[in-house]
């Protein structure tokens, strides 16, 4: 694996490269990132088309500068992907992390990924969990190599480990990844504290902002933290729109006075919260500790219901109409990305293709086709914005997507508009 080694004066030399489990939104920018670095990084992954785009220098996710940065690192030697992992100095796993059924932490893809590296440890490695996880889960994929490499020592059982393991999570602004990866501060945990700093220097060589280090359980909480304050404070503003729904104001107005306050600052609402974060990480919390995360299972039950209540706005704007139209505009979780997972948006669409006689132009123009539980549908259509607002009764807007901005008020027309970002406002 190519290496650098007078780039990194001063450094420790990753001889053996970086291996990164997981091509994900993180895993590949973070491969990008390192690569840049003229470190040798293979990243690693179960989907053979995402290694074979990526080995052709092309990026399978969107994200802004992605490609270029890919595109780069593979024509330089420095990067490569695989579904086989190898011998490295560090190991970072960047695997999903869902819940399961009850909103229970999903650990699988961690517990597998953990599986996959351990034939791999000969000692001295460092390996990193950047995937956001439960508190405890750093520890646990120290007991699980245990069981599976008797023959090395891990942080649980000593001071002085053959490997070292630490919790670094992922804080980045889907859109500007490839700008917060490198710029924003990062909290690094160790099981040990020659655990942290060991994982540390790693995110010297590409991080700009500060390195913080502390305790890998910490570092845990520090992540859900973030996400569930996020969450908490979604969940007011879309608890406002629904207040205000029923007072017949305009929450857009009511925020903006408000706002002008020295101390208020409250978020948008919007049709619900969705991605891989904000809206699976508080449940870690509550898992951990139900009877004391009250709060933050109300924000999360006043947020999932939020797209039942948009649901509602359009079956109230077709009543009386025998076979209506909708156009839903946007089926992303957040503006000009195509990821739709956790998309409160997807959720929307579903739930009105149940409707009865009711047929949804779904318009989101960051993907291709339909996902498989929406085209499985016989009345949801992937359409143009130009085809589904001809076409549409009713107009639901979404996402607020750059390329919706430019529509103008004349193709609205005189029908009713649900608009759940303020875009038109």
């Amino acid at each position: 694996m190519p290496v650098d080694q007078g780039h990194l004066t001063g450094a420790r030399v990753y001889e053996q490269g970086i291996a990164v489990i997981g091509l994900g939104y993180i895993g590949l920018p973070t491969c990008a990132a390192i690569a840049a670095h003229r470190i040798g990084v293979v990243g690693v992954d179960v989907n053979p088309r995402t290694v074979d785009a990526i080995n052709r220098g092309e990026a399978p996710i969107v994200e802004p500068d992605l490609d270029q940065a890919v595109e780069g690192a593979v024509a330089s030697g420095f990067l490569r992907a695989s579904t086989e992992v190898p011998e490295a100095d560090v190991f970072l796993l960047a695997v999903p992390t869902p819940f399961a059924d009850g909103h229970k932490p999903d650990l699988s893809f961690v517990e597998a990924a953990t599986h996959s590296i351990a034939p791999r440890l000969r000692g001295g490695e460092v390996v990193i969990l950047e995937s956001t996880s439960p508190p405890g889960t750093t520890r646990r994929i120290s007991e699980w190599l245990s069981e599976l490499r008797p023959d090395l020592t891990f942080p649980h059982q000593s001071d002085t480990p053959d490997v070292h393991l630490a919790h670094c999570p992922e804080r980045v602004l889907p859109g500007r990844i490839m700008i917060e990866i490198v710029a924003n501060d990062r909290v690094v945990g160790g099981l040990t504290p020659s655990c942290a700093e060991a994982a540390a220097e790693l995110y010297r060589v590409f991080c700009k902002g500060e390195i913080v280090l502390t305790d890998a359980t910490t570092a845990e909480m520090v992540k859900l933290t973030e996400n569930a304050f996020r969450d908490v404070n979604i969940a007011f503003a879309n608890e406002l729109a629904n207040v205000c729904g029923v007072l017949d104001l305009n929450v857009w107005e009511v925020i903006s006075h408000a706002n002008r306050h020295p101390r208020v600052n409250i978020l948008s609402p919007g049709p619900g919260v969705g991605g891989h974060c904000i809206a699976v990480d508080p449940w870690f919390i509550v898992a951990a500790a139900p009877d004391q995360s009250k709060l933050i299972q109300t924000a999360r039950s006043i947020n999932d219901d939020r797209p039942m209540a948009v649901v509602q706005n359009v079956i109230d704007a077709t009543s009386g109409l025998a076979a209506p139209v909708v156009a839903c505009l946007g089926l992303a979780f957040k503006a000009d990305i195509d990821d739709l997972r956790e998309s409160p948006a997807r959720q929307v669409v579903k739930s009105l293709a149940q409707v009865e006689g009711l047929q949804v132009l779904a318009v989101e123009p960051h993907v291709e086709e339909l996902p498989d539980d929406l085209a499985a549908l016989e009345n949801v259509e992937l359409s143009s914005a130009e085809s589904a607002l001809e076409r549409a009764d009713v107009v639901v807007l979404l996402v607020d997507h750059t390329s919706f901005r430019s529509i103008p008020a004349s193709a609205l027309g005189n029908r009713p508009v649900i608009d759940t970002r303020g875009l038109w406002r």
